[in-house]
């Protein structure tokens, strides 16, 4: 629970009674709340990323109003980083892992105070943040698209060539391809040690 006043107390009750049934429940805020339109659009953003990576509807990736078991809390304590940013680590860490998650849905008033996280800095550290988690517990959801965009790159690059500049296919193009091929094979390795090491996913 931040202490920037967004999050009421009065919605404590409503969290804590969701904890029976789910390993962790965190207060959603809603369109309603009171905030900045690039916090919003940011927070798309983020909760649309980690929807794909965990292949569960994240409602809001960034929220701190959050309850949660301790012994879940600690298997994840060595993944956490030491800045703010742990509510998105915990969030992507129990989804991957196969534990349940609900959502709280609440109006965030407008916070008090002036907000110390920086659009740019922060925002790439969420992201980084993000692909680690995501490399960590579901390697090929970050692999794939790497893998399809050289090989499309390279597939391209080699059309252009021949059909436009009417010239060799060049070995650009065979770089790029043989690359996709070796990004698919890492990802598939990595996937497999992640089944592995994580047998709950």
């Amino acid at each position: 629970m931040d202490r920037d006043g967004q999050h009421p107390p009065e919605e404590i009750p409503r969290i804590l009674e969701q904890t029976e049934k789910y390993d962790m429940v965190v207060g959603a805020r809603t369109a309603a709340s009171a905030a900045d339109w690039w916090r919003n659009l940011a927070n798309l953003t983020y909760n649309w990323l980690a929807s794909y990576v965990s292949d569960f509807k994240v409602e809001d990736l960034t929220s701190g109003f959050r309850a949660l078991r301790t012994d879940i809390a600690r298997e994840f304590v060595h993944l956490l980083p030491n800045t703010f940013s742990y509510h998105t680590t915990l969030t992507m860490a129990i989804l991957r892992s196969g534990y349940s998650l609900s959502y709280i849905p609440f109006a965030a008033p407008r916070r008090v105070g002036k907000s110390k996280i920086k659009i740019f800095r922060d925002g790439s550290r969420f992201l980084m943040i993000i692909f680690k988690i995501a490399t960590l517990f579901s390697p090929l959801k970050v692999f794939i698209p790497a893998s399809i965009a050289a090989f499309a790159l390279g597939v391209s690059y080699g059309g252009f060539k021949v059909i436009v500049l009417g010239t060799r296919y060049g070995p650009t193009s065979a770089n790029l391809m043989i690359t996709a091929v070796l990004i698919f094979l890492i990802g598939l390795i990595s996937e497999q040690i992640t089944y592995l090491r994580y047998g709950k996913g």
